[in-house]
Formats: structure tokens, sequence, C-alpha cells
């Protein structure tokens, strides 16, 4: 029988390929895109700030030129920012991340394309031209409000914010002065309105004849005959914002009310508002402390639990000292975190790149894993463990199970047998027993107390036998290349100890 041959160039090559995203494409949690929706945070409460203002007391940006560049460098960046939207990456309904050009556009265009639009138009352009007819110059004045639909920019990315208490806690009490502000416009709308069609016993006319200037009948041969002065657009402004948030506040002094129906009318769906508002937004203030300050409470939780603890078992003040130094210690450098939990949440073979990353220093530092392969570093990563030491923390006692292999990190430790110090371990020293040649577990003929503070990268003596056992070419060599520094099994003889503690003492010295 003959077996025909295939040719190798038309066989299908299959292989693993992470997705790549275009290098035209922003993912949007990158740094860069991170720092420009803070940008745009800004600036839309920039334009919900000015554009009611601006509507409110008619401000012509024909002779502010400075107003008018800030606007329109602000319109810039507001349509650079739909630009890059339709070059950003977005979470998909499935929680993947979707990285196609096509159906980023396709997303963006269904979704936010019309409202972003439609805020970005230069309407401070259009209102900056004199306009024969006043009604003209008055809708472009009206349509700038339109640009408050920016706001919709901070409703969508909200989620992104509210992961910082404290921008939270800013961004609630912002955005009830932001409120405030909206209403002390309209306040000033109603009142300014009313005022220029002749009724004076509004809120204006009355503050009008308290702080002046006031109010006249212009009847002139160039004008129709209207309503002109009445106080300045900061008194007047001023004096809004401050009714409005002594409304929204449940404070009411009195001193500025409403008069006129559509005053009244008004006032009632702001106070029934604002007291709404006020309720959930300083409300949630408790909470969001509370969320702010969660570590610190668990921290000093702990604390007292511990004090408690030693306090109703009487334990020694020595050994007391010695665990408060530790926990306290510990904190510090975890802040209470639980690494076990974090890694748990992790697919194996991420929790496997993150202990390789975790125990690199010793993987590298030491010539033992420098022949393993990867899957080899992985299985040994994950049977790895950390541990953090104070100053006279003891690792091992003297007559106890011998049942694990320590490489020290950082620190100092001591070697302490028959009270006598026999050897001082320091960073890149390894100790415990030869567990790949012996075959049954020993007793530690020695303590090891720990001088300063240490971390140490300690492996079990069953998970590296399992380890050395799976891979058979790596345990030759690490045999062969690891240096034990200190072989707890063993007992030192006596004229080592006197020779030890000769040199020790010279080192002093």
């Amino acid at each position: 029988m003959q077996s025909s041959g295939l040719n190798p160039e038309v066989l299908p090559y299959y292989r693993q390929e992470a997705p790549k995203t275009p290098h035209h494409i922003i993912l949007h949690y990158s740094a860069f895109k991170t720092i420009w929706d803070w940008m745009i945070l800004i600036l839309t409460f920039y334009t919900s700030v000015m554009v009611p203002y601006n509507a409110a007391f008619r401000s012509k940006t024909i002779g502010d030129i400075p107003l008018l560049v800030v606007d329109s460098v602000v319109d810039v960046i507001f349509f650079l920012d739909i630009v890059l939207n339709f070059h950003t990456t977005f979470v998909g309904p499935a929680g993947e991340i979707v990285s196609d050009p096509k159906i980023i556009r396709m997303n963006y265009l269904k979704s936010w394309f019309v409202v972003d639009l439609l805020s970005c138009l230069p309407y401070d352009v259009f209102n900056a031209f004199q306009h024969v007819n006043e009604s003209i110059s008055s809708l472009f004045s009206a349509l700038k409000v339109v640009r408050l639909l920016r706001l919709g920019r901070v409703a969508r990315k909200l989620d992104h914010y509210i992961e910082y208490g404290a921008a939270v806690l800013v961004l609630l009490i912002f955005m009830f002065v932001l409120i405030a502000h909206w209403f002390a416009c309209i306040w000033f709308t109603i009142g300014d309105s009313e005022a220029r069609a002749g009724i004076s016993y509004g809120w204006l006319h009355r503050l009008s004849r308290e702080v002046g200037p006031l109010y006249y009948y212009s009847n002139t041969s160039t004008s129709p005959p209207h309503w002109e002065g009445g106080p300045s657009s900061t008194m007047a402004y001023a004096t809004a914002l401050y009714f409005t948030l002594s409304c929204m506040t449940s404070v009411g002094f009195g001193n500025v009310s409403a008069y006129t129906e559509l005053e009244k009318i008004f006032s009632v769906f702001m106070m029934i508002f604002g007291s709404l508002l006020y309720a959930t937004i300083f409300g949630n203030v408790t909470t969001i402390f509370q969320q702010m300050y969660s570590t610190t409470g668990k921290y000093h939780e702990m604390l007292n639990n511990v004090r408690e603890y030693m306090r109703l078992h009487d334990v020694p003040k020595a050994l007391n000292e010695r665990v408060m130094d530790y926990v306290v210690s510990t904190w510090a450098i975890t802040k209470g975190l639980d690494a076990q939990k974090v890694l748990d949440y992790c697919p194996k073979d991420m929790k496997a790149d993150i202990c390789v990353h975790l125990h690199r220093k010793i993987f590298t530092e030491q010539p033992a894993f420098r022949l393993a392969s990867d899957g080899c570093l992985r299985a040994l990563a994950i049977n790895f463990t950390t541990s953090h030491c104070a100053p006279g923390d003891v690792l091992f006692h003297q007559g106890e199970s011998l049942d694990s292999l320590c490489f020290i990190v950082s620190g100092s430790l001591e070697v302490v047998q028959d009270d006598e110090v026999v050897a001082i371990l320091s960073k890149g020293d390894v100790f415990g027993d030869l567990f790949w040649k012996e075959c049954n577990v020993v007793q530690s003929a020695a303590n090891v107390r720990a001088l300063t503070y240490c971390d140490l990268n300690i492996i079990k003596r069953d998970r590296l036998l399992e380890v050395l056992d799976f891979y058979h070419a790596f345990a030759l060599s690490f045999a062969r290349n690891l240096t034990l520094t200190y072989n707890l099994r063993h007992r030192v003889s006596q004229s080592f100890t006197v020779l030890f503690n000769l040199l020790h003492n010279q080192i002093k010295l």
C-alpha cells in the first residue's frame, strides 16, 4: 500500500494567539483615557455652570472675546472627545472587551453620538453676530442650554468615578450646589421677566428698592417703551443663589421671599425637590465616610480585639508586646489585605503568573532554579508562601517537626542551639532540611529566631517533593545546585560553637 505525502505548505497551521487591539484603538481602561475622562468631567461642570448663567443674564459674547475663546476651546475639546469615542473600546453584553473598529463605531452612533454632537455645536459663534431680529438672538441664547446634555457624559461614566470615595463626596456636594445654581438662574429669569413686564411687587423690584439701582420706565424715540435699570448682575445672582440654597436646605430666613404667583409656584416646586435632593445627598455622606475609612476602622477593630484577647487570657507582657509588634508591622505591609482571597478570585493560569511574579527574586537569584522550565516554576510558585516576621519571632523551635524549606528574602535571623548562637542567617541564605535526600521527617536541632524584620519564602516538604517527583530533570539540577546555608537536621559540635562565638565577638569589636 502506497501512502500519499501531504505538502506541508497547504496544511493549516493552528496556534493560540492573544487578542490584539488595533493601534488606533484606545483601551477604555488605559491611563490616558482615565485622565481624559476626568478632564471632560471638569469641562462638563464648567459648561453646566456657565451656560445657565449666560442664558439667564443674557450675557452677549460680542465684546467679551476671552469668554468666547474659552467656550470655543471647550467646544473643540468636546468635539475631540467625540472622535476619541469612535476609537475607544467598550465592555460588551457578555463582559468581553470589544475592540473591533466597526462595532465600536456602530455602538457609539446608536447610543450617545447625537447627544454629544448637539452639545458641541458652536452656539456662541452664532450668537456673536448682531441680529436684526432680537428674537433670533434670544433663540440662540436659549439654544446654549442644549450644552447641558454634556452631563450625559458624567452619567454614563458614573460607575468609573464612584470607585473613589472622596471623589463621590465631592461630586455629590458639587451637584447639590450646581442644582442650586440652576434654580438661582431660573429664579432670576422669573423675577427679571416680571420686572420688565411692569410687575412692581416682585422680588427683583423689592431688591432694587432696598439696595438700588431702581427700575425706571424708558420711553424714547429710538426704542420702544420698556423697563430698564435694577440691581447689578452680581447682586441679583448672589441674592438668587442665597434664596435657593436657603430653600433647598430648609432654612428659609425669609428676608428674600416669593411674592408673585409664578414665584410662589416655582418656590413650592423648589422646596419639594430640594428637600428630596438634600435627604438623598447628605443622607449618604455617612455611608461614604464609612467606606473611605473602612480600612482604618478594620485596623482599630483588629487592634482592640488583640488587646482584649491578651487581657482576657492574661498573656505575659513580653509576649503581648511581641504579638502587638507583629500585628502592627504586618498591617503596615499588607494594609489588611487577604492575599489568598485575592488569588482565589483568579483562574489557575493567572494565579500561577501572579505567584511567579511574587517569588521572582528567589527564582532569579538562587542558582537552583535557573534550569527550571516555565511549567516547573509555575508549579513551585503556587506552592510557595510568603511569611513576614518581627524581631524576636521564632520560626523553628528545637524539637519541632522540620517540614519546610525557607529562603530569606530580607532581614537577619540567628540559629540558637542550647542557648548558644551557632549561625547568623541573612538575605539569600537557605535553611531547613535536604528533603530530597532524606526519607523521613525529623525534629529541628536548633531554634531559628528573627533578629530584624524579615521576609521569607517558604515551601512545605510534601509540596516540594511532589514537584521534584514530577520534574525529574529539574530534581537533579535542584539537588546539585542548591546550597543549604544551615541544615537544621544536624546538631553543631561544641567546638564549632566556640569558634563561631569567637568570630562573632571579633565582628562586633
